[in-house]
């Protein structure tokens, strides 16, 4: 079992800055793939970022992608997401979860956290 926290949303104003956190529990040997998700109300749960073990694999959904890095620290068995240039569009609660093989699918993802909510006024 893994468990998943994650933290660091909030409101923030169009063009701002936020970073989240997850912090991972348990086995976490048996995920190595760690993801970020985003659903809001009434669309479905979106793909946005993922990082292998290691950190040199990343990838990023074209919405966000230079504008959000996902990053890792295997010593605290976290994973960050710095989203920069917010725009309203990306309000939604955000999910941390992982996997055992990397993917933009959410089926593929076996542990989830609660999630954490962002908002971005305009």
């Amino acid at each position: 079992q893994v468990q998943l926290i994650e933290s660091g949303g909030g409101l923030v104003q169009d063009g701002g800055s936020l970073r989240l956190s997850c912090a991972a529990s348990g086995r976490t040997s048996t995920s190595g793939v760690m993801g970020w998700f985003r659903q809001a109300p009434g669309k479905e749960r979106e793909f946005v970022a993922y990082i292998t073990w290691s950190g040199r694999g990343t990838y990023y959904a074209d919405s966000v992608k230079g504008r959000f890095t996902i990053s890792r620290d295997n010593a605290k068995n976290t994973v960050y997401l710095q989203m920069n240039s917010l725009k309203p569009e990306d309000t939604a609660v955000y999910y941390c979860g992982a996997a055992k093989t990397v993917a933009i699918m959410h089926d593929y993802y076996d542990y989830w956290g609660q999630g954490t909510q962002v908002t971005v006024s305009s």
